[in-house]
């Protein structure tokens, strides 16, 4: 007579009797690798085929034991059925009894299993997962470059059904690659059998997230100059999701849109995507597309950031990376996280003492152009850039600095490889030029159906924006004024521009200034014409000297033809160029008092009397300390060919009249202190004369 007690005692037999036994014997299989050390774990995951084999052979064995044991039950169950048939009045007893035994079997296998399971086991579930994935990634990797022989990006065939028949586990084709996912999914459904379920899918979940991680890096590497996102996102269609499509579908999980069986959806089934070699996903499916592509764009994005000092050091070569990160942080939204990561480089690898003032302006400049690319609106170029300005600040040579980056030629680049003959201006001043066309373009070619469009797509800006500062001023990212705004004000910059032209025009052999007129009219754009007044006058200076000049070496020349008795001066006024200046509108110019040659005297006065006679009432006043002078010493058997300021030629002179001087004579002969003297001198002496 078989009664509920007696279902219970043979249930509590079954149980004893699968924990002494086949429990028991499941977990002997990975005893050596969970009672070993770290370091002898680490031996284990190097073997061949380990934990396959071991995995493989221990399932097998406590499947075969639970197969029988619920045979076992079967009969109980069945007995039960027959002898409660037999007695109406309690049949509904009896079929809850017999009905609630199968799971009740299930429950106790997963609960024996869970409360007794090793602490390892999950890392060696996860081992498992990793070295599969890792033999699947290789061969279909294989598999599909070998269809792009002469095709230099990676996973850019549109041959992806081959994928699908690569991987079609229940179809006639057996290939690799569906073997090996087969075998995968039979331990995937093994697992969850024993009610392993949540550790399995933890265990394959986070090798598929390692093994897209170590893509991403792969990929991505140091080389900035290739887009890499647009492969990861390929690589993802083409390898981790074709495994999931087709281990769900072996497993019975990959439920169809169009299925009524679902029960309510989320808002992702509204909207099903179609993946190559795949058609329409699944639910799941579509959640592991999402779920691995954030993680693929934020990966790439942490990698980026972390090396965003050395992109924006490459800058422009690097803008497919800059490009990357634009789209990494459009999906993920953690700009923080650049702006707080590109502060602290900033602090320690470039605001530093051991910093050159150009080399930080130049990385500023490079800043601006990268962050304007990933946010137009400004608004983390205004956090980035503060703690560089306030730092430029404290710097005595700043002012000086960015006027010689504006106005030198190199583009703004500090490898000085900017097109030839541009200077940072000028490329500014392009940029300008772009942005009010692309504005013009924009309002004239909107209609009234176009505008109502952007006013649907309309954002708000940014929470950090600055309120003070329009959308529309913000977009149009200022490089200049945001230099100026370094300095405090434009007429400091200004200021600052004209000392330095003055002593760039002091120091010219010649008088060819057109770039300098370009620089001119250019700074005359951005600062106005009254600001530059004085600059200009100077620049018209040196074009009236260079008429002048000529005038006067002509008129000089046919003096000495005409004049009967005139004697030959002994040095030629053809090798005199005066630069005349407007004393009034260029900056102070320090003069020290020198005695040149006779010679070179009387050519001078010479000059500035047909000078006085040309240009009546005016008259030179010679600054004879300024200039450059061109000589060409003779030795014996070799001459040398130097250009030096006018002091240095007047010491050199003095040593053809004789071939001996003390310091205190030729210096009275000069007409500069002695100390002035010695200095002079070692520049003769280091040239070995």
């Amino acid at each position: 007579m078989i009664s509920k007690a007696f279902c219970s005692i043979q249930f509590l037999l079954v149980q004893e009797t699968f924990r002494n036994n086949a429990v028991k014997k499941f977990w002997q299989h990975f005893h050596p690798y969970c009672s070993a050390s770290a370091v002898d774990r680490m031996k284990f995951c190097v073997k061949e085929h380990w934990p396959d084999e071991i995995l493989s052979r221990a399932l097998e064995d406590i499947c075969l034991e639970k197969s029988y044991q619920e045979k076992c039950v079967f009969v109980l169950v069945h007995a039960l059925q027959s002898y409660e048939d037999r007695t109406a009045k309690r049949k509904l007893k009896a079929v809850d009894c017999s009905s609630s035994l199968m799971p009740r079997y299930q429950l106790m296998v997963s609960s024996v299993l869970l409360t007794t399971l090793p602490l390892s086991f999950p890392e060696i579930l996860n081992v498992y997962f990793k070295k599969k994935l890792e033999e699947l990634n290789v061969i279909m990797a294989g598999s599909y470059e070998s269809d792009q022989l002469g095709n230099h990006e990676p996973f850019e065939s549109n041959n992806a059904s081959d994928w699908h028949c690569g991987m079609d586990i229940d179809g006639q084709e057996v290939s690799e690659s569906s073997f090996l996912v087969k075998n995968i999914g039979k331990v995937v459904r093994d697992l969850r059998c024993l009610g392993f379920t949540s550790v399995t899918e933890d265990a394959y979940s986070s090798a598929i997230i390692w093994l897209l991680k170590s893509k991403v890096y792969e990929l991505a590497g140091d080389d900035y100059r290739v887009p890499v996102l647009r492969c990861v996102k390929k690589w993802i269609q083409a390898v981790p999701l074709q495994f999931l499509h087709a281990l769900l579908t072996y497993l019975g999980d990959s439920v169809d849109y169009d299925s009524g069986s679902s029960g309510l959806k989320s808002p992702l089934a509204s909207r099903p995507s179609s993946f190559p070699g795949i058609g329409v996903p699944s639910e799941a499916l579509v959640r592991w597309h999402m779920r691995l592509e954030y993680f693929a764009y934020e990966t790439l994005q942490d990698l980026r950031i972390g090396k965003l000092f050395e992109i924006i050091v490459d800058y422009p070569e690097s803008s497919p990376a800059i490009e990357d990160l634009k789209l990494c942080l459009e999906y993920t939204g953690q700009h923080s996280k650049l702006v707080d990561s590109f502060i602290s480089s900033l602090k320690y690898r470039l605001l530093t003492a051991g910093a050159s003032t150009n080399d930080i302006l130049h990385q500023y400049v490079s800043t601006i152009k990268a962050l304007r690319t990933i946010d137009p609106t400004g608004v983390f170029l205004e956090a980035v850039g503060e703690p560089i300005r306030d730092y430029l600040r404290g710097r005595k040579d700043t002012i000086k600095c960015i006027v010689t980056m504006l106005t030198d030629g190199s583009g703004g680049n500090a490898s000085g490889t900017g097109n030839a003959g541009d200077n940072l201006l000028e490329e500014l001043n392009r940029d300008a030029e772009t942005q009010e066309n692309a504005d013009y373009d924009n309002h004239a070619n909107v209609d009234e159906k176009q505008a109502w469009l952007n006013s649907e797509s309309w954002e708000p800006d940014p929470v950090e924006a600055d309120p003070l500062k329009g959308s529309r001023n913000r977009r149009k990212v200022d490089i200049l004024g945001l230099m100026v705004s370094i300095i405090g004000s434009k007429d400091q910059l200004v200021n600052e521009y004209r000392v330095m032209l003055a002593e760039k025009l002091l120091n010219k052999a010649d008088f060819e200034i057109d770039s300098d007129i370009r620089t001119l009219e250019l700074l005359k754009i951005h600062f106005g014409e009254s600001s530059m007044q004085k600059c200009e006058i100077m620049l018209n200076d040196l074009i009236d000297s260079k008429r002048t000049n000529s005038n006067i070496k002509t008129s000089l020349l046919k003096t000495s033809q005409t004049v009967p008795g005139k004697e030959e001066a002994e040095i030629s006024h053809d090798i005199l160029d005066a630069t005349i200046i407007s004393s009034n509108f260029w900056p102070p110019i320090q003069t020290e008092d020198l005695v040149v040659p006779a010679s070179v005297d009387q050519l001078l006065s010479d000059y500035a009397k047909r000078f006085h006679q040309i240009k009546t009432p005016r008259k030179l006043l010679w600054k004879k300390n300024l200039g450059t002078v061109k000589l060409e010493l003779e030795f014996e058997g070799r001459s040398m060919q130097f250009t030096v300021a006018p002091v240095h030629a007047a010491i050199i002179m003095h040593f053809q009249e004789k071939s001996s001087w003390t310091s205190k004579t030729l210096a009275t002969e000069i007409g500069i202190p002695m100390d002035s003297l010695n200095r002079r001198i070692s520049f003769w002496t280091s040239k070995h004369v």
